[in-house]
């Protein structure tokens, strides 16, 4: 897929979802400290993490990929074969 129909893709509303879903996935979390500067805490405590925060992170990003997977079942299903067969198939 080139950089001009990857951009045409998401003019449509499917490809604004995936390009919302792609940003939203890689995106960061704000640390405390970004989110409230304010609240800037030092010593042993700063270094604790934030395991809960990850745990439902990572959950909800589970449930959001399920979800898309179920409802765009024969997009991605016709979009995965298409890229093996092109790895399968590809010549010079």
């Amino acid at each position: 897929m080139s950089i001009r129909s990857a951009a045409n893709a998401a003019k449509t509303a499917p490809g604004r979802l995936w390009a919302a879903v792609v940003v939203l996935m890689f995106a960061p979390p704000l640390t405390d400290d970004q989110a409230d500067p304010s609240r800037h805490r030092e010593g042993p405590a700063s270094d604790r993490g934030d395991v809960p925060g990850w745990v439902m992170i990572t959950v909800m990003t589970a449930i959001v990929v399920l979800a898309l997977i179920i409802v765009f079942k024969d997009a991605v299903l016709s979009a995965v074969g298409n890229a093996f067969d092109k790895i399968v198939n590809y010549k010079d």
